[in-house]
């Protein structure tokens, strides 16, 4: 566990961001919006103290407890906590959200069985949407857009207009290293100028400290960088594994969790091989990988 606890900020009236340092494996943000009356809450939290921890923190900003809950994509870190919130809040996400969610059951406690998540009861969303739906808090418009198969083939985007906040979302990673294996660099790359369309001012990351738009640009060179990688190495008849450990990471090197480039390698390859956006990876296999660009020390669940 890491010894920096979590903290929330609010950029703007009513707007609230769940910051979890060091936003690491399993240690994801998560934000609320309220009019005071009505609250919304963006993603929950991997473990079940942690996500009593949010339930805490929305009552420490002294709104309500949520009546909807959004999850911006189906992993665990992200909508574990949603058993905390319901049955007294709806849960909402993607038709494809819905669907992996209930695929993937426990997984994380299948890939850190060590790991401490309490009691997670797997509660998918209760309504889906397929292309984009708005709610209203008050005079706060809450959009809720898919981007297509970016981070996950379900993937939703919080954005809020009046208040140029968006929440992205596992589509970026503040200072952590983007993460392909469910879903598509291509698809990714079409989701940046989806949110650089939006023109946000505030950009609150799936994972690290808030940011700017800037951070599209970053995530951009970087899902370029895997791109030429895979072209290349894939060309040379070399494995993604043999491609990532020569890798030469460069400003990317100061990341968190640079093992997921290997990851990212094998969703490259698959697309170059003609695979549909989003078709599954061996997971075990990719997580075998990560392991050896991680010094043959497994992955680590921060949370």
């Amino acid at each position: 566990m890491t010894a920096e606890e979590p903290y929330v900020v609010q950029p703007a009236t009513g707007v609230y961001a769940y910051v979890q340092p060091d936003g690491g494996w399993c240690l994801n943000n998560a934000g609320f919006v309220s009019d005071g009356g009505r609250t919304l809450l963006i993603d929950t939290a991997a473990t079940e103290r942690r996500a009593l921890a949010l339930r805490d923190a929305v009552l420490a900003a002294g709104v309500p407890l949520p009546r909807t809950v959004v999850n911006t994509h189906h992993h665990g870190d992200h909508t574990y906590g949603n058993g905390v919130f319901a049955p007294g809040a709806l849960i909402l996400g993607h038709d494809n959200a819905r669907a992996e969610q209930l695929a993937a059951g426990h997984q994380l406690e299948m890939i850190w069985p060590a790991n401490d998540f309490g009691a997670v009861e797997i509660t998918p969303p209760d309504l889906t949407y397929s292309d984009r739906t708005t709610l209203h808090l008050g005079d706060t418009e809450v959009r809720v857009v898919h981007p297509g198969v970016a981070h996950t083939t379900g993937d939703s985007v919080v954005w809020l207009p009046e208040r140029r906040i968006v929440f992205t979302g596992d589509l970026i990673f503040a200072g952590g290293t983007p993460f392909l294996a469910m879903g598509s660099l291509s698809g990714s790359l079409r989701a940046l100028e989806l949110l650089r369309s939006l023109g946000a001012e505030t950009v609150v990351p799936g994972h690290g400290p808030l940011t700017d738009p800037s951070a599209y640009e970053s995530t951009e060179r970087y899902l370029r960088y895997v791109a030429e990688l895979a072209g290349e190495g894939r060309a040379k008849g070399l494995t993604p594994l043999e491609v990532a450990r020569r890798a030469e990471l460069g400003e990317f090197a100061a990341w968190r969790e640079s093992e997921r480039l290997v990851a990212n390698l094998h969703r490259a390859y698959a697309e170059l091989a003609g695979e549909p956006e989003g078709a599954p990876l061996d997971i075990a296999a990719v997580l075998k990988d990560m392991t050896v660009m991680n010094g043959g020390t497994p992955i680590l669940c921060h949370a």
